[in-house]
């Protein structure tokens, strides 16, 4: 897949997952670490060998090629066909094999059950509303073999925090891949606590030699605290929280989940049969 014609300077407002070679690269420093971590918590948590892996909304599939370079039987699906279509493309190219199809991540079926699942970068919080977060979970659990594990990665707000702090969270980081270069802003424009909706902006500025590209993009993302995750996590029995990490992802250092929890990674768990 080619990279898109850069000229001069041209600024686009435009979802980053239709130019997914350039997001590809703005979160490739997260995907061994986050590889590795699914490994540890597949090994500590499953009472099985898991080789059967799913990733919901999984995007350009960073995590699924990754995977599956390490010998598992990853699936993944997304709902943006330019973000599944480089997925294959780059499977194609590295001789890798995963399923891939268009599903949404709070409706989805699959043929037979896998061992384990992820999802990472606070993407579950693309669900908008409490029905759909639930009937994601709920499809999860479905998915899931009984003691199957799902790891899930949550930025929460603390208990206590206010719009106008909410709203003050600017992110920035840069990402190269050969010659190209990708400057990531993530900035929060407005929370509304009582909505539960954060309206966010990610900018992402690509060089390639003297040529540049601005991609902006807006979206909005619902937000949770610690109470109102587990009253969720509460509402689909079937799953069990195993436990909580934080954004080290040291599988051997879990913590207790309170009011003042902000990043974490949790590990659900489908109850095993009796």
């Amino acid at each position: 897949m080619e990279p898109v014609r850069m000229a001069r300077s041209h600024i686009l407002q435009a979802n980053c997952y239709d130019y997914p070679q350039y997001y590809d690269i703005a979160f490739q420093a997260y995907t061994e670490r986050e590889a590795d971590f699914i490994e540890a918590a597949c090994r500590k948590y499953c009472p099985f060998d898991a080789r059967r892996l799913l990733e919901p909304a999984c995007g350009t599939g960073r995590l699924i090629t990754e995977l599956a370079a390490r010998g598992y039987q990853v699936t993944g699906f997304d709902l943006s066909q330019p973000a599944l279509s480089y997925l294959r493309w780059r499977l194609a190219r590295r001789r890798l094999h995963a399923e891939t199809f268009e599903a949404d991540m709070s409706d989805f079926r699959l043929g037979r059950p896998v061992d384990a699942a992820f999802c990472t970068v606070s993407t579950f919080r693309y669900l908008l509303t409490e029905r759909a977060a639930r009937g994601h979970l709920e499809c999860i659990a479905a998915s899931l073999r009984p003691g199957g594990i799902y790891v899930l990665d949550l930025h929460l707000l603390a208990l206590d925090v206010d719009e106008e702090e909410a709203k003050r969270y600017v992110k920035r980081w840069t990402e190269r891949r050969g010659e190209t270069k990708v400057a990531v802003t993530l900035r929060v424009l407005r929370t509304d606590l009582r909505r539960r909706i954060e309206n966010l902006r990610v900018c992402l500025l690509v060089r390639r030699g003297s040529r540049e590209l601005r991609l902006r993009h807006e979206f909005q993302s619902r937000t949770y605290t610690a109470r109102q995750f587990r009253r969720l996590l509460g509402s689909v029995p079937s799953l069990e929280l195993c436990d909580v990490y934080d954004s080290r992802y040291d599988i051997e250092q879990p913590f207790a989940l309170n009011d003042a929890t902000t990043y974490s990674v949790f590990v659900l768990r489908r109850h095993p049969p009796s």
